[in-house]
């Protein structure tokens, strides 16, 4: 039997239609029907714990704009259903392989919640063939036979969202390959459903060090008092947390913003990874911001607060993540360099090396 606000609970009462999201946001007739056409096309879902973190009345609430289905995703133009070429890098269903020394093993196609800005808003949602147990296998073996593989990112949709034992089969399985070294997994349920981070979770996680945990955290408005004790526990498991954000047009996408959020994580001891440039998804295009916007955001972040708390700006592609900021280098050559700090100053230093260094008499 499911304990009230148990993570099972949440996802057995998980908001799919109008009159359950009623419950938690005024929707008006209008918006009602802009989400039913919008449904006819992307699926939805929310958890009652993140519908609980949205403005009722404010229907430009960044929780609400991440969760519930606009008509502007009928409106895309240019948007593709794999920008990445995920498909073309798997040479088994679910495997992505396109680093030379790790791989991503996309092994549920479910998730807490839909995000509308997913990078994988093609199978999210549905059953897929890439997420059957044979395809799990036939990806498990595929590591073990390609020795070059020593680092596996498990995600999906959302790994968290397996039961225990089967999450811990797929991690047992890959933790017995000699030449697998690091095991990290991808998810959003630190914030949309901290309630699935157990102590039987983190215990059993903690028996295949080094495990590493990304996680999902777009908006200030996510850093709950839920999501911190999630997060204490993974880390009082020995499992390192790192956030990895989505730049998003009209929600994290202004200076104070992204400066409340890195600093809220830093307080819940949670490292900033990365900030990506939102992925040219089918229906996302109302969330694409220029990258002028990132490359400001990174320049009024650097100098202006802890240096670990800038996370790196990341254009993923079909060809890898790909970090843009730009250059502190003004110029260079043999003889100096000129190197330009936070507030624009530049310094010159030198950089020619005439002779070997002399060695110290011992």
């Amino acid at each position: 039997m499911e304990t009230l606000d148990t993570w099972q609970w949440q996802m057995t009462n998980r908001i799919s239609n109008i009159s359950s999201l009623r419950k938690y946001v005024d929707i008006s007739d209008q918006e009602a029907l802009e989400i039913t056409a919008a449904e006819t096309r992307f699926r939805w879902t929310i958890t009652p714990y993140y519908a609980s973190l949205m403005d009722k009345h404010d229907p430009h609430c960044p929780i609400r704009m991440q969760a519930i289905p606009s008509i502007l995703e009928l409106q895309n133009n240019s948007g593709m259903q794999d920008p990445l070429q995920e498909e073309s890098q798997s040479p088994t269903p679910g495997l992505i392989h396109r680093y030379p020394d790790r791989v991503a093993f996309t092994v549920s196609s479910e998730c807490a919640m839909y995000c509308r800005h997913c990078t994988r808003k093609r199978f999210v949602g549905q059953p897929v063939q890439r997420t059957t147990w044979q395809a799990i296998e036939a990806g498990i073996e595929y590591v073990r036979k390609t020795e070059s593989i020593r680092d596996v990112l498990v995600t999906g949709g959302d790994p968290f969202i397996l039961s225990d034992d089967k999450l811990e089969r797929i991690i047992k399985a890959l933790r017995s390959i000699d030449h697998v070294e690091i095991i990290r997994l991808g998810t959003r349920t630190p914030c949309t459903l901290p309630q699935r981070i157990t102590d039987k979770l983190c215990d059993m996680l903690a028996k295949y060090h080094p495990i590493w945990v990304n996680t999902h955290f777009n908006h200030p408005k996510e850093l709950t008092e839920e999501a911190a004790k999630a997060a204490d526990r993974m880390l009082r498991a020995g499992i390192p947390v790192g956030n990895q954000s989505v730049l998003l047009k009209g929600i994290n996408d202004d200076r104070d913003t992204m400066k409340s959020l890195l600093h809220g994580l830093l307080k819940m001891r949670i490292r900033p990874y990365y900030l990506y440039q939102c992925d040219r998804i089918v229906g996302t295009e109302h969330f694409w911001t220029p990258l002028t916007t990132g490359l400001d955001l990174i320049d009024q972040l650097q100098g202006y607060t802890t240096g670990f708390a800038v996370p790196q700006f990341i254009v993923d592609s079909p060809i890898g993540k790909i970090p843009l900021c730009r250059s502190k280098l003004v110029e260079l050559n043999d003889d100096y360099a000129i190197l330009r700090n936070y507030e624009n100053h530049t310094m010159t230093i030198p950089c020619r090396v005439d002779k070997e260094p002399a060695l110290l008499a011992i």
